[in-house]
């Protein structure tokens, strides 16, 4: 079994765990390197740039999503 092939079956087979693995050694990194809470704001970051980019790939509109979460209290 050549490299390709063994490491495109672990992605096929494995992929949750391969990107879990890897997000958790970013985070480690980022703590090790800037600290537990400038890594938590990058964690933060992160997310929040995940959850936009979800809803641009759903085509949600961001003004109408916006006012409702503005106005969601009132």
């Amino acid at each position: 079994m050549d490299w390709l092939t063994f490491i495109l079956h672990m992605w096929e087979n494995h992929r949750g765990k391969i990107v879990g693995i890897v997000l958790g050694l970013i985070f480690g990194v980022c703590v090790v390197k800037y600290g537990f809470g400038r890594a938590i704001f990058v964690l933060i970051c992160v997310l929040i740039g995940y959850y936009i980019g979800k809803k641009i790939d759903a085509k949600v509109n961001f003004r109408s999503a916006l006012e409702n979460l503005i106005h969601k209290d009132q």
